[in-house]
């Protein structure tokens, strides 16, 4: 039998667009809640969207076990692959740690599973300098068997990946993209500029996306996406065809649910509220160390989701989750 050429290119997922950074649904007693799940990946592609992202930091895959880890993708890959009548919706699934052995077996796990590309978070806690995080990621894309996306948020992991080192990186064949959270616009816009043209930019931050699609970039992992999928592709889709005046109408429509989104707790906390108060989920429950929304900073959220048209003037739910086939 011959050897495994795991830097062989493979398959090459096309990630553009808006993509969901997915919650995952728990139950009061801290248990996922695969009704809900299932319930919201269905309603995300019916509303169009450009890919699945399960068990990222909005996933909170830091208090989900490695067993519950490779359950939510396997549910997020079966459910996407319920509509065979349409293209299935690409599956980028969470596999990063702060321990390269471990992120390499997660991430093979998630491979077998049938996710299409793996999120890599760089490494938190840790603080690899430059050459490390790029030893990292190598070996990522080398032994994990799926593409990587590489992800870059600072204000989470203490560290920054350098806009020479993932250049760099981005010459491997199995490094597909990088989501952006730096909040470094001189950054961004170097490796919006000199990447290799098959590999995409994506914001990390959904205030950022315009700014981002304006700078060359190609779509976003969206947080607010979970409320309101159409909405964000349909950002991306009017600045792919250059009507920069539709996208920033858009952008501007929805900066305040944007913002709205990490106010008064961590993401997922005020997000996980939102869709709660909007009927998408049954509960808002979370994991400690995090804490459902005060009631102080619910009252504001509320308000926000009522002026957006979000949530009913009374207080009551509405009733998009009514749309989605059981």
């Amino acid at each position: 039998m011959g050897i495994l050429d795991r830097t062989s290119p493979g398959p090459r997922p096309v990630l553009r667009g808006a993509l969901t950074a997915l919650v995952t649904p728990f139950a009061a007693d801290g248990t996922i809640d695969d009704d809900g799940l299932r319930r919201l990946v269905r309603w995300q592609i019916l509303a169009g969207i450009d890919g699945l992202v399960p068990c990222g930091t909005t996933g909170e895959a830091p208090t989900l076990t490695a067993v519950e880890r490779d359950r939510i993708i396997a549910m997020t890959v079966e459910t996407a692959a319920e509509r065979p009548s349409r293209r299935r919706v690409p599956v980028v699934a969470g596999t990063g740690t702060n321990d390269t052995a471990a992120t390499i077996a997660a991430t093979r796990r998630a491979a077998a599973l049938g996710a299409d590309a793996a999120l890599v978070v760089a490494p938190y806690y840790n603080r690899p300098d430059g050459r490390m995080l790029e030893a990292h990621f190598r070996a990522i894309a080398d032994d994990g068997d799926l593409p990587i996306v590489v992800y870059n948020v600072p204000s989470r992991t203490g560290t920054n990946v350098p806009a020479d080192v993932f250049l760099r990186l981005a010459e491997h064949p199995r490094v597909i993209a990088i989501k952006e959270a730096s909040g470094t616009l001189d950054q961004i816009a170097r490796i919006c500029r000199d990447r290799p043209r098959d590999v995409a930019v994506l914001a990390g931050d959904d205030a950022w996306t315009l700014p981002v699609l304006a700078l060359g970039g190609d779509g976003v992992v969206s947080v607010a996406s979970n409320e309101i999928p159409g909405e964000l592709v349909a950002l991306c889709s009017a600045a792919a065809a250059g009507d920069w005046d539709g996208a920033r109408r858009i952008h501007e429509r929805w900066l305040p649910l944007f913002l709205a989104n990490f106010a008064g707790g961590p993401n997922p906390v005020p997000v996980k509220a939102a869709l709660a108060l909007m009927g998408l989920l049954d509960a808002d429950s979370v994991r400690l160390p995090l804490l459902p929304l005060a009631p102080s900073s619910r009252v504001e959220l509320l308000g926000a989701l009522r002026a957006l048209g979000l949530a009913e003037a009374a207080g009551g739910r509405i009733n998009a989750r009514d749309e989605v086939p059981a």
